[in-house]
């Protein structure tokens, strides 16, 4: 199979068609659960899916790891590959990566205006027209509004998608049906797109619903699955 057909097919057109067609530029994307259920793969995936479609991505994360967020990238391109008998897979991967900047702030050492003005400066000054910015494990729940107000203006400004992938940082959390808990409610006017992943024993699939899409809640959300063992989202 090629990349073109492999694309075609990817589960992550009906998660695109949830969307109205996708998050679009100068939107603000939240994919949020309690913590190890597997964000982070899902927002892998997510960019890998954008990668083989020829877009740029810059990978921001908050937790610290690099070599962890890297890792994953092989993986999760590797079970895609295998799964789907990706032609050239090697030269492939080799390709995609010229596309992918991996990045590592602290947020509670460094403002959010330097992390911006990091990333414009990565764009404008590195030459990388980056598509997407993904916020790996930013504490959006405890952020103050001002930041992720600045956060939207930079999207809007760059003219670029930016993807969060959030836990909540409280103990005392009320989660509802879909996983997402109710200390994210105060942002939602914030947010285009919301996404919970919630871990179903029933079935043993973590679930990912759709649970606001541009600003309304979706009367009958969409939900796709992701495989506990690989992370991968299915249909």
């Amino acid at each position: 199979m090629d990349i073109q057909e492999l694309n075609k097919i990817s589960p992550l057109r009906v998660f695109d068609d949830a969307i109205n067609g996708g998050l679009g530029k100068g939107n603000l994307g939240v994919i949020v659960s309690r913590h190890g259920v597997g964000k982070t793969a899902c927002l892998v995936h997510l960019a890998t899916d954008k990668l083989l479609r020829g877009e740029n991505v810059i990978h921001v994360s908050f937790s610290g790891n690099v070599e962890h967020v890297m890792n994953w990238y092989k993986e999760v391109f590797k079970e895609i590959a295998e799964v789907q008998s990706l032609d050239d897979a090697h030269n492939v991967y080799a390709s995609i990566l010229a596309n992918r900047v991996v990045m590592n702030f602290s947020q509670t050492q460094i403002s959010i205006e330097k992390v911006l003005s990091s990333l414009k400066s990565l764009i404008e000054q590195g030459s990388f027209a980056a598509d997407a910015i993904l916020f790996d494990g930013y504490k959006l729940t405890v952020a103050d509004e001002e930041d992720i107000v600045k956060i939207r203006e930079f999207a809007k400004e760059m003219n670029l998608e930016v993807w969060f992938s959030v836990s909540p940082v409280n103990p005392d959390v009320v989660y509802d049906e879909y996983g997402v808990p109710n200390t994210l409610a105060k942002y939602y006017s914030y947010i285009d797109v919301l996404v919970g992943l919630r871990y179903q024993e029933a079935i043993d699939k973590v679930v990912m619903t759709v649970v606001r899409a541009h600003g309304k809640e979706v009367p009958k959300p969409m939900q796709v699955k992701l495989d506990p063992k690989t992370m991968l989202i299915s249909h």
